[in-house]
């Protein structure tokens, strides 16, 4: 099978809602979709997410009533459940500290360290943890007053509550499922992504912390005809794009 191009991928990718139990998938290309889901773009290098490929057909029937016998979930061959991890913040930002050092060396004195070594260093050492860090949603609000005095005076990045990195997190999480997800079209594989479950019991058969939440569960396997119901639909371009 010739792999598609990004563009004939992103034409072809439709959310799917019954895939044919006749067809089954490669556990291995769908791995190597996630390989390239975890390439996406995400917000300060912090990856804060993790993606569980269901492939257990035991696991597939608990989920499925999980949420709510959705077509999509019934007739899955896989999952690949997209999970953030906001509570990782710290453990991730020490990863990038430590590839730092792999990059210019462990221990440099101050004055040694060029300008972008200082900065990468100041970056995950002090601003991440003066924007992630909070107890009780308090700290949030403290920082949020004390960027909005600054912010009369210069521009300055405003979203440093526990709400707004919890919004952040998601963002990014969904960016490497759209990775994923043109990524499994190009293979010729089909997707959807769901919102609609109960989110505690599948972190429950997951083993998932309270701290982790699910971003999105998407169903994989090779679509059945009525499975896309229907042609596509969109608004109007010119309603969505703005020339500024």
């Amino acid at each position: 099978m010739q792999e598609k191009t990004v563009s004939e991928a992103i034409h072809y990718r439709r959310s799917v809602r019954v895939y044919d139990p006749e067809q089954p998938i490669d556990n291995s290309v769908v791995k190597k979709c996630i390989e390239q889901a975890v390439l996406a773009p995400n917000s300060s290098n912090m990856q804060l997410w993790e993606f569980y490929h269901i492939t257990s057909k035991d696991i597939l029937k608990k989920i499925a009533p999980l949420c709510f016998n959705q077509n999509a979930a019934k007739t899955a061959q896989q999952l690949v459940v997209v999970v953030v991890r906001k509570d990782l913040w710290s453990k991730r930002a020490k990863a990038n500290l430590d590839f730092v050092d792999d990059l210019y060396g462990k221990n440099n004195p101050k004055s040694e360290q060029s300008g972008r070594e200082k900065m990468v260093r100041n970056y995950y050492g002090k601003l991440i943890p003066f924007t992630y860090a909070d107890f009780l949603g308090i700290f949030g609000w403290l920082k949020l007053l004390m960027v909005s005095i600054t912010g009369i005076f210069r521009p300055i990045y405003r979203q440093v509550r526990n709400s707004d990195m919890r919004i952040v997190a998601h963002k990014s999480a969904a960016l490497a499922a759209e990775n994923f997800m043109v990524s499994m079209a190009a293979m010729g594989y089909d997707t959807c992504p769901m919102e609609g479950s109960d989110t505690c019991r599948v972190k429950n058969i997951l083993g998932l912390p309270f701290s982790a939440e699910i971003n999105m569960i998407i169903s994989c396997g090779i679509r059945k005809p009525e499975g896309v119901y229907g042609e596509r639909f969109r608004i109007p371009f010119e309603e969505v794009y703005k020339e500024v």
